[in-house]
């Protein structure tokens, strides 16, 4: 394992300008296990596992070099060499190889440099441990690293960062947008898969943080165990399957990946434990981080790429390049410089060279004219991945900073960064390249979809971006009718959550013991909705509406107003009107036959008031109906109470002259001074000028006025009068209430008085009806809402004034009308003495 060849394994190019890389991480030092069904078997130990695909990253380095050197806009008197090192996932290879890139190529003499090596700028590693190893020495020299690997921000560490540059945009966008795109499809129940080591951790922590503040829960966190944390090749492979039968019967559809390097292949350990141990498969939706690629290990080349149809990932921003395709079709296993590509040849198209030692080994011989393009996606591809454009456009950009500190005339090294910083350049597939303030790529992320073949071919699929710099709101795009879903979906939005959507007019409620993302439904109490999935709480409708009956909507209040439109306001209208009529003809029946007994009794002048009033009760109904205006207010329940004050009064004062009549007539009697229309007048006056005080008043102090009721009916806006003072409106109703009862009294104790034209028992009975009707009213009227507690009030008024009209004055019609003959003084006496001897 400590053989040279793993640790000096390098590429070399010369030119009087070097730029150095540690960043294929092709190799590793590892064992490749023989994987088993049911017994452990004998494990052969085969050193240093390729990932074929990453070999592409070291021939984009040299795709660079070979245009900036074949360019003449660009370094036209210096020549770009490379040196290229593998770091084998090793912090002390790298740290050694590193020091190599600095000092010699042979032997390390720190702060001692052997040999003509120029060395401008490093391509850092893929893994950010890498990178950081890297820069804890290149840092001390002030040698720039531009790398392709994500930090949550490269301004963490400044003493040993600030000579990093990252071809990659800030790794916090990227959790945003992965946040982003899990709520876009409301997957909030989800599983985190990681390896075990501090970068693992620190994914967690910073993905948790951000969930917890969107409603996400991490359903499971699943720690992944390299096969370097082991020394029992069979305990690894019985994690490697526990893991895969854990991930195979979870309800879970999604899991969240740390894409990077070493979890993908120790992912790919797992599927292909699962895999040749006949379990089911695992088809769940994949969001992977932008480390993520399709490369595999020689030993997983028959991993079925199924597993991974549907994936989404992000990525950062890239283009095809032209002419890398016809480069690398140009490629052949024979070069002297090259320390990857024969092994490369040989694992990745499983031949050997018969120059090597083969002893053992039955494989095909390697002729050198195998095609590349012939080889699956997994282990190496034709087009450009997204981590070897990183690599060419960071040669791009130190060349470009470089050329621009030549043109400057600065010969200090390091003054390259000042350069580096403020490089701005487009590159061959136009897009541009410049860094932010924090030496960081300016630049998006593209959401990728996986699309995967039976054939174990791939097709990346953009479907979506996070551009940190487009407007506000809009960072986070998505074309959800692009995406293909793995095949157990069939075609439809994978659901991510502990439980079943609250549906619209339902509450989330906490499972007690449960993460806060598993709740149950509670239905909205009464008043209250919610109008979207997964409330958290229900709520209040806007003034001027109301919750639908399934409580997921408002719908607009109607206005509740007794009006003309509709058959309850007519209905009133139209027995207002006609009792109204009835009223004026009975006055004019008694103006016409105003000189007869009957009509001239008990004070005629009374009786055309009383009939006055009553009209004008009955016409007074009308003001209750329709939309309440302000003077309609101020009029009707003073005006109400006015009018019916005089008609109560002049049936006391009717009454009352029936009592001082009968008195009157005895001997010596002094009442008959009272007798006469003085008095009657007068007592209607005291007590019009006692009601009409009460409402004066009433509108002085605190007068009816125009109101709306939101609140007292659910699905109905009230449109009323509200009544101002309460108390001097219940002043103005106790005091006809009082005439009333005192008319009644009166009447009751008279009724048998043997006066002729003695009214006093129709007005016992209409005081009766009276009475009974507002007694009736006072309690409906404060159970009532709306236009029918106006209705109750409108239904009181015509009733009781019907009332007063029918008793007093019916029995009088039907002598004028139907017995003439009887309406005279000498009949009406004869009748009055027969009944008052029977």
């Amino acid at each position: 394992m400590n053989n040279p060849i793993h640790i000096e394994r390098q590429y070399y190019q010369t030119g009087d300008l070097l730029i150095g890389a540690i960043t294929s991480q092709i190799f590793s030092l590892s064992y490749a296990p023989v994987l088993f069904k049911e017994t452990p078997q004998a494990v052969p130990i085969e050193e240093h596992l390729i990932v074929p695909k990453n070999y592409q990253h070291i021939l984009s380095l040299v795709f660079a070099v070979k245009e900036i050197n074949e360019n003449p806009n660009i370094l036209p008197n210096h020549t770009l060499g490379l040196h290229v090192y593998e770091s084998y996932f090793n912090a002390r290879i790298t740290y050694q190889n590193t020091l190599n890139l600095v000092f010699s190529q042979n032997w390390t003499v720190l702060n001692y440099k052997c040999g003509s090596k120029n060395l401008i700028a490093v391509i850092g590693g893929l893994s950010s441990d890498i990178t950081l190893y890297m820069a804890t020495i290149l840092g001390i020299y002030k040698i720039p690293q531009v790398t392709g690997s994500f930090f949550a921000s490269a301004a963490d560490d400044k003493i040993h960062l600030s000579s990093l540059y990252q071809m990659v945009p800030n790794e916090a966008h990227q959790y945003t947008g992965m946040v982003q795109l899990l709520l876009h499809f409301q997957w909030k129940w989800v599983g985190l898969i990681i390896v075990g080591d501090h970068q693992g951790e620190k994914f967690v922590q910073t993905l948790t943080h951000l969930f917890s503040q969107n409603g996400i829960c991490p359903a499971f966190t699943q720690k992944l165990v390299t096969h370097s944390d082991f020394l029992d090749k069979f305990l690894m492979m019985q994690s490697y399957l526990d893991t895969s039968k854990f991930l195979t019967h979870t309800d879970v559809n999604v899991f969240v990946i740390n894409a990077e390097t070493e979890t993908i292949i120790t992912m790919q350990w797992v599927l292909l434990a699962a895999e040749l141990n006949m379990m089911p498969s695992i088809c769940n939706v994949w969001v992977m981080t932008a480390d993520w690629d399709f490369s595999s290990e020689t030993f997983h080349r028959f991993l079925d790429v199924q597993v991974f149809h549907g994936t989404l990932s992000f990525a950062s921003h890239s283009n095809e390049l032209q002419g890398f395709q016809r480069f690398l079709q140009t490629l052949r296993p024979y070069s002297d410089r090259d320390g990857f590509i024969r092994v490369f040849w040989e694992q990745a198209f499983d031949c050997f060279f018969p120059d090597t030692d083969s002893s053992g080994v039955t494989k095909k011989s390697c002729t050198g004219e195998e095609k590349l393009e012939s080889l699956p996606g997994p282990l190496f591809e034709m087009s450009m991945t997204g981590h070897s454009y990183s690599i060419y456009n960071a040669v791009y950009a130190v060349a470009h900073a470089f050329h621009a500190m030549h043109s400057s005339r600065t010969k200090h090294t390091g003054m390259i960064h000042p350069f580096l910083r403020s490089v701005s350049f487009n590159n061959s597939a136009g897009n541009t390249i410049s860094f932010n303030e924090n030496g960081e790529l300016v630049d998006r992320f593209d959401i990728i979809n996986w699309i995967t073949f039976p054939n174990q071919s791939f097709l990346r699929v953009k479907v979506g971006e996070m551009d940190p710099q487009a407007l506000r709101g809009r960072e986070f795009s998505i074309n959800e009718t692009s995406i293909m879903w793995p095949s157990r979906f069939q075609k439809v939005v994978p659901i991510a959550l502990c439980n079943d959507n609250c549906l619209p007019g339902y509450s989330k409620k906490r499972k007690e013991g449960q993460p806060f993302c598993c709740y149950e439904c509670d239905p909205c109490p009464e008043g209250k909705i919610s109008n979207q999935k997964d409330a958290d709480d229900c709520f209040q409708c806007p003034e001027g509406q109301y919750p639908s009956d399934d409580k997921n909507r408002c719908l607009p209040k109607m206005v509740n107003c007794l009006s003309y439109d509709e058959l309850l306001g007519i209905s009133l209208a139209v027995l207002a009107f006609s009792l109204s009529g009835t009223t004026t003809m009975v006055l004019a029946i008694f103006i016409k036959h105003r000189n007869t007994p009957i009509v001239k009794a008990n004070n005629r002048n009374l009786t055309y008031t009383l009939l006055i009033s009553l009209l004008l009760c009955f016409l007074c109904s009308l003001l209750f109906i329709g939309q309440p205006q302000v003077i309609i207010c101020l009029l009707r329940q003073p005006a109400f109470g006015i009018i019916f004050s005089v008609a109560i009064s002049s049936v006391l004062a009717k009454t009352i002259t029936v009592v001082l009549a009968f008195m009157a007539t005895k001997p010596g009697s002094r009442m008959r001074k009272w007798l006469g229309k003085g008095f009657t007048n007068f007592v209607v006056f005291c007590c019009f000028f006692t009601q009409t005080s009460i409402c004066i008043a009433w509108l002085c102090i605190d007068p009816p006025f125009p109101d709306i009721d939101m609140n007292s009916l659910a699905e109905e806006i009230i449109v009323e009068c509200n009544e101002g003072s309460a108390i001097l409106f219940s002043c103005v109703l106790a005091y006809m209430g009082f005439l009333a009862f005192a008319s009644f009294m009166v009447a009751f104790f008279a009724r048998k008085l043997p006066d002729t034209f003695n009214e006093a028992k129709f007005i016992t009975f209409s005081m009766l009806v009276f009475c009974c009707v507002w007694l009736t009213f006072v309690p409906t009227y404060l159970s009532t809402k709306g236009k029918y507690m106006v209705a109750v009030e409108i239904f009181s008024i015509l009733a009781s004034s019907a009332g007063l009209l029918g008793f007093i004055f019916s029995p009088k019609l039907y002598i004028i009308v139907w017995k003439p003959e009887l309406n005279c003084k000498e009949q009406l006496v004869k009748s009055t003495k027969q009944k008052g001897d029977i």
